[in-house]
């Protein structure tokens, strides 16, 4: 955990989230500034900075918190339609520099996202 993490205090309980799921290794929560009707985050609660630090070790978590993802969505009525987003690096949008999965659906979503 790093201490000036807002993700990995989320994770500690230390700051309170509109929780989904948790378990031992990760978390679901809703986002504070939803993009769509329906807009959750999947994190895993070992700190990893972004996508472009996961290695082999991790990749089995990542693969977890994709397949959580998609079962969350389907318990909100979106299992039929929804994005995954993962963003690495302050260049393309990344504003916590915790991993974190970002689905969105409820709504019609074409390309470029938006």
């Amino acid at each position: 955990m790093s201490s000036d993490c807002l993700f990995c205090k989320i994770a500690s309980g230390a700051i309170p989230a509109a929780k989904l799921y948790e378990d031992d290794e990760m978390l679901a929560f809703r986002d504070i500034s939803p993009q769509a009707p329906q807009h959750f985050l999947v994190i895993p609660k070992q700190h990893i900075s972004g996508p472009g630090a996961v290695t082999a070790t991790e990749a089995e978590l990542v693969g977890k918190m994709v397949a959580r993802a998609g079962e969350i969505a389907r318990e909100l009525g979106i299992g039929e339609g929804f994005r995954l987003v993962m963003n690495n690096g302050a260049a393309v949008g990344q504003t916590v520099f915790h991993i974190h999965l970002h689905v969105l659906g409820g709504r019609p979503m074409g390309w470029p996202p938006g």
